[in-house]
């Protein structure tokens, strides 16, 4: 098991895992992404496994069901216990091109697809429907 400072979301048992810098927005997007539909698996720290070439992402026993929202205090939400991660945001990394390449990041040394932030209202919603259906281009 490794931890990792990064929040995460699922749907139906698929995760992304939300990397940043402090105040990059990672709860913020977590946040959002709930609103939505998303689940909360964990925020701010992740615990990772490793299972026959799959990675799994649940959070650490303390701070479970618990998520902070930057002005308001530590919110309570119903999380998710394990899930897959099945996508990587890169919330440090912008992303400049309009259909961008099929990137990769190293999770506990498994290469998972790999997403750029975008500066666009869009980005949650595409976040969603990444997790719910994968990405074809």
């Amino acid at each position: 098991m490794e931890r990792y400072h990064a929040s995460s979301v699922e749907i139906a048992g698929r995760a992304v895992l939300i990397f940043g810098a402090s105040g990059a927005g990672k709860s913020a997007l977590a946040l959002e992404l709930m609103a939505w539909g998303a689940r909360l698996v964990s925020d701010d720290q992740c615990e990772i496994t490793v299972e026959g070439g799959r990675v799994f992402v649940r959070a650490p026993v303390a701070i479970r069901g618990q998520i902070e929202a930057r002005g308001v205090g530590i919110l309570n939400a119903e999380a998710a216990e394990v899930a897959e991660v099945v996508l990587v945001v890169d919330l440090d990394q912008g992303e400049t091109e309009r259909l961008p390449p099929q990137r990769q990041r190293d999770v506990a040394g498994v290469l998972l697809p790999l997403q750029h932030k975008v500066e666009k209202a869009h980005f949650p919603a595409a976040i969603l429907q990444y997790l719910r259906s994968g990405r074809r281009a």
